[in-house]
């Protein structure tokens, strides 16, 4: 069966056919060819020939010239299109005619080091096989240097290879504080490749190019002055982001001369089944349709999904209703769990290699990978990529779809739309996803707490001088840092030096992953043990990620099995968790406070201004809800009693005029005017409180000094009149404490909460950043616009990372893309694919969302 038979019978299928809703047929490409460079040690040419290499592509060479002309390049073309032999060829040509020179390779994963390896060692087979010198064939000695790496070989590893294979956190924990046991490597380190430069970004990124720093300088210390080559996928600032990670200009070598076989790429949008409530079938339910029929037509395929649960859900769905099928090749019932794998994190390396291989030799033929597989590994000719809900950038899809289509074969990527915003608004708007330049990768290895972190690591592996700079640090910012590391303890100035002090090894308290280097260990029982009260850590989440994901009562997934948090001790930072069978997950309730700590840009714009600055939000969660798998029936609430947060962070906001509002008040369309509730108010509050016996109705508080509040059941808005609305059957006492509970339970959706969603949903669309990495909020009080109507967007990184002030930058094309995706959106009153979901009563403030947004999107 072909690509070509299954996509006839998708056009014509009732149920497929009609919710394509693009389809894009991108044409073959052909090679550009370049003849090997006459400079590549004949040796190296020879095993290149060998294997069957004639010429090269024009980047390739491209590469080979730029590096030999002593340049740092970013080398930018499409997926399988030879980027690893573009440094190889280079630095092994370098590697033959000196015997001194060594090179450290960094990728973002293990996978992708054990798959580099693998390409090193067929080539240095070829060497051997064609009875080169033995010169030429040690000139290959390379090995990887990981976590996974046995004890016994590190030690020959560091004498001995001359190519290191590693990654960031291995680097930075392993290698850098201990670099006198390399002193023989660094003497001679004349390459650094970065691979996938582009899956460095964020507060991950802006740590790694911290951790260059300090390779940079301890690479110094030995006299050696690294050339760096950095591959990416395609972003809108690749050089720029190659720039910021090394700290010195570089190159860009983006003709991509790879050929490319036809591909077709089709956008998918679930049937509706409530058009009132916008409610679409499950996109992975559609997306385990899609995969069945690519199984049955033998199209070898990956499936991608964001999330390591969702991986297993398909998986199981995939192996379930494959189960009794014939193979249209040999007629036999299929093998369903060796044909289809499941491949993410948690996986063991065993495994991983054994599934890598096996889409290599064609026996597995579906796939179900988080992104994981999204980088380079070589997984062979796949034919169809499909990508269960949006990825979350557009450089990520590409790079997803991009996994189908090897040579010049034809291929099917399918982009599976979710209920997400951002997902509608791509499956609305294909012409925007397909013409959009990638976003930009952004990092900020300057921010305080991640800067400070690792000045704390370089002082450990070599003093500081008085006048020594560290990336781009300015001497005079460099000598308050110096003094107030001094002034912590940890640092001893002696003459013009700074001699670390303390007795703890900086390295492994400063996450990768995280600003902060505080962590709560999570904790489960082990089984099959006499000692009943013998726990495991099973894992680790930063403190200030606990108290959302960890706090009592929560339900938390690891390694395919729920779990049920019994208690957080923030004292002793354990999180002690029971396993569970529960058919529920929770979501926290919390309170936000964000006040202004420094504004930095103000401008007006359509409908009011916007500005950037410093803020400080403090976040209390105060509940969760609890929540059925598959239905999203609300099952109950409860209260918690946690300490509140702080971060100080940068934020963009954007207040509303008083025209604006005076707007909307007019047209009736603006629910965030104090209520009214008439001359009969206090009457009928009073009688409230002596009918329920001055007593809080959920807690069972008395009253004390202060009244208690008088909470409507159904919301005041809904009636016509205070009269209706002030009914004593609709009227019950609670405390204050309450009362605020109840209110960020069933909150009544304005449309200002209703722009909020919008906004930060969509933002990730021109940020390459998840929606976890910002924060959303909106007052229609708010202190940072002196009381006006505000919505605050700010990153959730303590410092900020820029990716408020670029939000700054576009908020034009934010406005616009915002109404036009609510302008598109079928729902009657709001949904998860829009302005979010109404409150409980079902007023989602749809036409309020869309009238402000018309007015900021400069449209009405």
């Amino acid at each position: 069966m072909t690509l070509s038979a299954l996509l006839a019978h998708w056009r014509s299928d009732p149920q497929v056919g009609p919710n394509l809703i693009e389809w894009r047929r991108l044409p073959r490409k052909i090679a550009s060819f370049a003849p090997i460079p006459e400079g590549v040690h004949p040796a190296l040419r020879r095993a290149l020939e060998s294997r069957g290499y004639r010429s090269l592509y024009t980047h390739q060479t491209s590469s080979y010239f730029a590096i030999n002309d002593g340049e740092n390049i970013v080398i930018v073309t499409g997926t399988a299109s030879g980027k690893t032999l573009c440094y190889n060829l280079a630095v092994l040509d370098h590697f033959v005619k000196d015997k001194e020179a060594t090179a450290l390779y960094i990728f973002p994963t293990k996978a992708l080091a054990q798959d580099q390896l693998t390409v090193l060692q067929a080539l240095s087979s070829q060497i051997q096989a064609n009875n080169e010198s033995i010169e030429a064939v040690n000139s290959l000695k390379c090995a990887i240097y990981d976590g996974d790496t046995p004890v016994h070989a590190r030690s020959t590893i560091r004498s001995q290879a001359r190519l290191v294979l590693t990654n960031p956190d291995m680097l930075h924990t392993g290698i850098l504080p201990h670099h006198t046991g390399w002193a023989q490597f660094f003497h001679g380190l004349r390459f650094v490749v970065i691979d996938e430069v582009h899956s460095y970004r964020g507060v991950f990124g802006s740590h790694v190019a911290n951790v260059i720093r300090r390779l940079k300088r301890v690479a110094k210390f030995y006299g050696a002055t690294p050339q760096f080559i950095l591959t990416s996928a395609t972003i809108g600032n690749p050089d720029d982001l190659g720039r910021r990670m090394i700290d010195e200009p570089v190159t860009l070598i983006d003709n991509d001369g790879a050929g490319k076989g036809e591909k077709h790429f089709l956008i998918y949008n679930p049937p509706i089944l409530d058009k009132s409530l916008g409610l679409r079938k499950s996109a992975i339910q559609s997306g385990v349709s899609l995969a069945d029929d690519l199984l049955s037509h033998n199209l070898q395929t990956i499936v991608f999904s964001r999330a390591r649960r969702t991986v297993e859900i398909i998986l199981t769905y995939l192996r379930e209703q494959a189960r009794g099928i014939k193979s249209p090749i040999t007629g036999k019932e299929v093998d369903e769990e060796g044909i289809i794998r499941g491949y993410r994190s948690g996986y063991l390396p065993g495994q991983r290699r054994a599934i890598e291989e096996g889409l290599r030799k064609g026996d597995v033929r579906v796939v179900v990978a988080t992104n994981a597989l999204e980088l380079g590994i070589d997984i062979g000719g796949m034919e169809a990529s499909l990508l269960v809900g949006y990825p979350g950038t557009i450089a990520a899809t590409w790079q997803q779809a991009g996994r189908a289509g090897r040579g010049d074969k034809p291929s099917l990527a399918v982009l599976i739309a979710s209920p997400n915003p951002l997902d509608q608004y791509l499956a609305q708007h294909p012409d925007y996803f397909f013409s959009q330049s990638p976003e930009h990768g952004m990092i900020n290895p300057d921010n305080l707490l991640i800067l400070l972190g690792h000045l704390r690591c370089a002082a450990f592996e070599l003093p500081f001088t008085s006048d020594e700079v560290f990336g781009s640090i300015r001497p005079s910012e460099m000598q308050e840092l110096m003094d107030f590391l001094q002034g912590e303890g940890v640092l001893h100035r002696s003459g013009n030096k700074f001699f670390w002090m303390a007795d703890k090894y900086p390295a492994q308290n400063v996450s990768l992953r995280s600003a902060s280097t505080d962590t709560v260990l999570l904790q489960a029982p082990v089984g099959n043990t006499r000692d009943e009260n013998a726990s495991l850590t099973i894992g680790e989440v930063d403190t200030a990620s606990s108290y959302w994901m960890v706090h009592p009562g929560a339900v938390y997934m690891h390694e395919g099995t729920t779990y049920l948090v019994k208690d957080l001790d923030l004292g002793q930072h354990i999180a002690t968790l029971q396993p569970s069978s529960v058919d529920y997950y929770t979501e926290p309730r919390r309170e936000d406070i964000v006040q202004q700590v420094e504004k930095k840009y103000e401008t007006g714009v359509p409908g009011g201004s916007k500005a950037y600055g410093d803020v400080q939000v403090t976040s209390q969660v105060i509940g969760f809800r609890k929540i059925r798998w598959h239905t999203n029936e609300t099952l109950g609430l409860e209260s918690l009693d946690l300490p509140p947060t702080e971060l100080l962070t940068t934020g963009y906001w954007l207040a509303l005029a008083d025209a604006t509002v005076d707007k909307l008040k007019d047209e009736g369309l603006w629910s965030n005017a104090p209520n009214d509730y008439g001359p009969s108010w206090p009457k009928m509050r009073d009688l409230a409180r002596a009918r329920d016996g001055f007593r809080c109705q959920v807690c069972g508080l008395p009253e004390g000094d202060k009244a208690h509040h008088i909470h409507h059941k159904v919301p005041f808005r809904m009636f016509d009149t205070a009269e209706q609305a002030n009914q004593l059957a609709n009227l019950i006492t609670v405390c204050n404490s309450c009362h605020r509970k109840i209110e960020t339970a069933v909150r009544v959706r304005s449309g200002l909460a209703g722009l909020a969603f919008t906004l930060g949903n969509l933002a990730p669309l021109f940020l390459m950043c998840d929606i976890g990495d910002l924060g959303i909020h909106s007052d229609p009080q708010s202190s940072l616009a002196e009381g006006k109507p505000a919505v605050i967007l700010y990153d959730k990184i303590p410092g900020g990372i820029g990716l408020s002030e670029r939000l700054y930058e576009i908020h034009a094309e934010l406005m616009l893309r915002g109404c036009e995706l609510v302008e598109a959106c079928a729902c009657e009153d709001g949904c998860p694919s829009c302005v979010g979901p109404g409150g409980e009563v079902g007023y989602g403030g749809k036409r309020e969302a869309l009238a402000l947004l018309k007015v900021l999107a400069d449209r009405g």
